[in-house]
């Protein structure tokens, strides 16, 4: 999968819209919170996303894929990881990834905020 690949996927689901608010970082927001980090072009593709709602339950990918899941900085204690694309990790689990993201951050906005599904 390529990053725009990656990209499009996340800019299909309902509501979904892409911000730069850090020089030259795409993220994918949901109404006015991130759901899908993708980080600078040329970078190593990678998609930070939201994986549980602990720290504990996320460590399962760190356990699973340890050379390519990796905690996000300052994030990563609300169960956000860092997924590499096109290495270890299958392509459907890393979609899966996203979507379980989204769904994460879609239960928390509050209801005026949540895209019509």
């Amino acid at each position: 999968m390529t990053r725009a690949e990656l990209i499009a996927y996340c800019l299909a689901k309902p509501g979904a819209w892409q911000d730069t608010p850090w020089e030259g970082d795409v993220v994918v927001k949901v109404g006015p919170k991130i759901f899908a980090f993708l980080g600078a072009d040329g970078e190593r593709p990678a998609v930070g996303v939201k994986c549980a709602p602990t720290r504990e339950a996320a460590d399962e990918w760190l356990a699973r894929f340890p050379d390519d899941a990796r905690v996000m900085p300052y994030i990563g204690r609300s169960g956000w990881n860092s997924l590499t694309v096109g290495a270890a990790i299958p392509d459907d689990e890393i979609l899966e990834a996203v979507e379980e993201s989204y769904r994460w951050v879609v239960s928390k906005l509050p209801k005026k905020d949540r895209p019509v599904q």
